[in-house]
């Protein structure tokens, strides 16, 4: 059977294009911006297929999993398909969900095939994709909890659709499953599996466009058979983490019907109602197709977790080592009215595992990284007044970081953590991570009028691990002593040292909770300038079990790993914010690019683009827990961010270009603005930040009173 290429039905499109546009009203039509296989190549490890904004379902394309690159199921490396699931993961470093597997075929014997990017296409909510060996054209498009396929065959064929309960991807290994078929047109099961999320637990409902033939069930698989029929044959899947009854109604409440155009608009117009939150303005199209497609990506996580008539909305999917960096500070401004529903999902985890989430899936904490980063996002959310009971949400914090797994019970005992202590290799990194999170503690501490000292001392427990020697972060045995073999600070051995997925030169910055503390080991503005300026020009050997993490490097700075993301900011706190300037333009125009491979590490659930998104408009967060907003160097000549009450925050860079990349000076609100940052609630009062560009450094932001 064969196929034009891409769009394959015209009409169909057309319509979707009119109703669009007519229901966009004064925003543009920002989806065409949107490019969802930036990612999918290289070490991207992105999903692509059909969801809506943080939604459960994200029904796509699942492959043969052939090593780390396919931890979303999908590489666009590849060339065949096995089917296409219901849930997915975006740039993870691990595999895992893939499930409710459903694959279309005009010949029953087939369990893959073969596919070609000629005659595959994708948008927001919307996927398409030729089978050649099946013989079958499909589309895809979701709502948050459903999803929505169209098979078209050709007329004279009888068509299969088998329904896979033994796929998932990655450490998915199936427990325990089972389907019955419901009606001539219905099928429904469950799924439990094991592997990154230890016991989860997924059920499904499934209704077709036309009754079956028959329906053929074994343990795993159910193969749905229908007559041959000159019209498309659709299914509508609707799921639930709660039970078949609440998947059929999460399938009713949502999508009540089989029309595929329709709900492919609904689809398209929600994530262009989305995506205006932030109107960009530039020269470059290739700037605008990266920046909303980076805003896209941030979008496809924390997913909705309760069902469709849930009272409080609850999620999950939680990268939080990651995304505590940028992506929960660009959800705080972009995405305000999902922040207290968050706050509640911490809470309720804390309740049920008796600690704040490290990295939540799907009903299971995995504990995957380090540190304690649901503390730090959770005491964001508290500095900016998203969380209503502080008291308990400070009572969970400190539960959190008072417990004794995970290298903490180390830390109560030394002060610091030893690397020779038992389970606590990578001794620097977790002290590191687990000062971030105290600094929280004492800031929300401090807030709410109970100031504690235990935590804002455990804060600075970083310093201890400051060799003046060697100027960098070194690890400290039980005596109190540095290591005494030979120190190479360029050494990174994968989870096994004292770093994590980094080396010695990565870990110097990682305090971005107290940077002028940071900048005092160093003994001068200046000393620390000088060691920031050889990050990015020293050149080491990082050694043959380095992660393969840490890449798109500048020197030893590492953009494809989370660590690194807040440094090129730190210059400000030195007084010296346009030394911050070339750094960032070079990374967002030569690190991020409009291609499959255009990230130049793992996505990890939103965190890499939206580095990209707070970065291009001309702010960074860098103290994570209430940080202020560090003004870096805008991409775009203007950046709209829609408030709630109708507001909104505009940053306009003026004379911008590729050549005028550093900051002059400022007004905000029409007045004279001399300082190198801006705060949350400056941003949220609305109103706009102007910003004359130059091509050449100025004292901009240099002042003692100026700095963050």
């Amino acid at each position: 059977m064969k196929f034009p290429n891409r769009l394959i039905f015209p009409a169909a499109v057309f319509a979707l294009t009119t109703a669009c546009t007519s229901t966009s009203n004064s925003n543009p039509h920002l989806t065409d911006f949107v490019d969802p296989f930036i990612g999918t190549g290289g070490h991207g490890h992105v999903f692509v297929g059909a969801n809506v904004p943080f939604g459960m379902v994200q029904l796509g394309p699942s492959q043969h999993v052939k090593g780390w690159d396919w931890c979303s199921g999908y590489h666009y490396s590849d060339s065949i398909l096995l089917g296409f699931s219901h849930t997915h993961l975006s740039g993870t470093g691990i595999g895992d969900l893939g499930d409710i597997l459903f694959f279309p075929t005009a010949n029953p014997a087939l369990e893959e095939s073969k596919f070609s990017h000629d005659r595959e296409s994708a948008r927001p909510g919307y996927y398409s994709v030729s089978l050649d060996d099946a013989g079958v054209q499909v589309e895809l498009t979701a709502t948050t909890h459903a999803g929505l396929h169209r098979y078209t065959f050709n007329p004279e064929d009888t068509a299969y659709v088998k329904i896979n309960l033994n796929y998932g991807i990655g450490w998915d290994r199936m427990t325990s499953c089972g389907m019955e078929e419901l009606a001539p047109d219905a099928v429904a099961g469950y799924r439990y599996s094991t592997g990154w999320a230890n016991d989860q637990k997924i059920y499904f409902h499934a209704e077709f466009s036309r009754p079956m033939v028959r329906c053929e069930l074994s343990d795993t698989l159910a193969t749905c058979v229908f007559a041959p029929s000159d019209q498309p044959l659709l299914a509508r899947v609707g799921i639930s983490a709660n039970g078949m009854a609440q998947a059929k109604d999460n399938l009713y409440a949502e999508l009540d019907d089989f029309d595929f155009d329709g709900t492919r608009t609904k689809a398209d117009n929600e994530w262009n109602t989305n995506l205006a939150r932030i109107n960009v303005e530039g020269d470059s199209e290739r700037d605008k197709r990266v920046f909303y497609t980076s805003l896209f990506h941030a979008m496809t996580a924390p997913v909705t977790f309760s069902d469709a008539n849930a009272e409080e909305k609850r999620y999950s999917v939680f990268s939080l080592w990651d995304t505590y960096r940028a992506a929960h500070p660009m959800y705080s401004i972009v995405f305000p009215e999902m922040q207290s529903d968050i706050a509640a999902t911490f809470m309720d985890i804390y309740n049920t595992q008796g600690k704040l989430p490290v990295w939540h899936l799907h009903g299971n904490e995995t504990d995957c990284m380090i540190g304690n980063p649901g503390v730090i996002v959770l005491g964001d959310l508290v500095l900016k007044g998203y969380v209503e009971d502080k008291e308990a949400a400070l009572e969970a914090m400190k539960a959190s970081a008072m417990l004794d797994e995970r290298s903490l019970g180390a830390l109560k005992t030394y002060g610091y953590i030893p690397f020779d202590e038992k389970d606590c290799n990578e001794s620097v990194a977790k002290g590191m991570e687990y000062a971030i999170a105290d600094d929280a503690i004492a800031k929300v501490s401090a807030a709410i009028g109970s100031p504690d000292s235990i935590f804002t001392e455990r804060a600075k427990a970083y310093r201890l691990y400051f060799d003046s020697q060697t100027g960098f972060m070194r690890g400290r045995d039980k005596k109190g002593q540095f290591r005494d073999e030979e120190f190479n600070p360029f050494a990174a051995s994968h989870r096994a040292n004292d770093y994590c997925e980094g080396n010695a030169w990565q870990y110097i910055w990682l305090a971005p909770h107290d940077p002028h503390g940071l900048i005092g080991l160093f003994g001068s503005d200046d000393a620390f300038a000088s060691k920031l300026d050889s990050l990015f020009i020293v050149e080491g050997n990082l050694g043959d079990n380095a992660s393969p993490d840490i890449s798109g490097l500048i020197g030893q700075y590492a953009h494809g790993n989370e660590p690194s993301h807040h440094v090129t900011y730190m210059y400000a706190y030195a007084g010296m914010p346009y030394k911050s300037a070339p750094l960032v333009r070079r990374i967002l125009t030569e690190l991020y690019h409009d291609a499959p491979d255009g990230l130049c590490g793992n996505e990890d659930v939103g965190q890499m683009s939206s580095w990209f998104v707070l970065s291009s408009m001309g702010l960074y967060q860098v103290e994570p827990a209430g940080g202020k907003y560090i003004i870096g160097s805008p991409l775009f000549k203007s950046a709209t961010i829609k408030l709630p009450e109708n507001r909104e925050f505009t940053i306009t860079a003026e004379n911008n270009s590729d050549k005028n990349i550093y900051v002059q000076s400022a007004t905000l609100n029409g007045l004279p603005y001399s300082k190198s940052y801006i705060t949350f609630d400056d941003i949220m009062a609305g109103g706009e930040l102007v910003l004359t560009m130059g091509d050449t450094p100025s004292d901009f932001g240099t002042k003692p009173e100026d700095r963050p």
